[in-house]
């Protein structure tokens, strides 16, 4: 009977069950975030609410940004205005983040977003902000090997993809969902690649769209200003 129900909430997610959020890193400012100026791991999107507001900056999208030790620092590569800030992992293990290939998402100094299996990363002093995280939900239009069309292994999940025209499509599911329709989803958008940032844990705040979770206990986040 759990199987059975398992297979059919797997079957019963649709795009609907998603909330996202297309940005452009031409015209808008998309920047991770860590700690505040007092060395102060910001942890929620409520606290970097506060954050910026105290600089006169307003909110219009943030998402947590990749997966974090106990101490709420980055696993993998992270990098903040140009800066390593913690180094890439290339290593294996055991999770999500090692379920391989795994990937960086990076925006340059030119406004370019790049999403890429760390196995083809190659740093540059040109890279603004990066995080690593895994597995990638989409490799060049394929869907990550290791994932099973009707999987029972059912989580809330966000990530982010690369759209036509160097546009960014952020998402997170409102239900529980598999890792093959999750891809799914991105590849529906058409995204070429694209990349897992997190799962149960994950938070979305989105004014536009009624969306306003401020919550949450993260490392590094992404946050779109206005």
């Amino acid at each position: 009977m759990k199987h059975i129900l398992f297979t059919l909430l797997a079957c019963w997610f649709t795009n609907d069950n998603i909330i996202s959020y297309t940005a452009d890193p031409a015209t808008q400012e998309i920047r991770l975030y860590w700690k505040d100026k007092k060395g102060q791991v910001l942890g929620s999107i409520q606290r970097l609410k506060d954050h910026l507001d105290h600089k006169q900056q307003k909110l219009i999208f943030a998402t947590n940004g990749g997966m974090y030790k106990m101490d709420h620092s980055p696993v993998g590569l992270f990098i903040q205005d140009q800066k390593v800030v913690s180094p890439l992992d290339t290593s294996s293990g055991r999770g999500n983040f090692y379920l391989m290939p795994n990937g960086v998402f990076y925006i340059t100094t030119a406004n370019k977003a790049v999403i890429c299996p760390t196995s083809d990363y190659q740093h540059n002093d040109q890279i603004k902000f990066a995080t690593q995280s895994g597995p990638m939900l989409l490799i060049n239009g394929a869907i990550h090997p290791a994932f099973k069309k009707g999987s029972v292994n059912l989580n809330v999940r966000n990530g982010v993809g690369i759209l036509p025209g160097n546009k960014l499509l952020f998402a997170m599911s409102k239900e529980p969902v598999n890792f093959y329709d999750f891809a799914e989803y991105f590849k529906s958008m058409g995204c070429l690649n694209a990349l897992y940032l997190d799962g149960v844990v994950s938070r979305t705040y989105l004014p536009e769209k009624n969306w306003m979770q401020t919550d949450g206990d993260f490392g590094v986040m992404i946050g779109i200003i206005k």
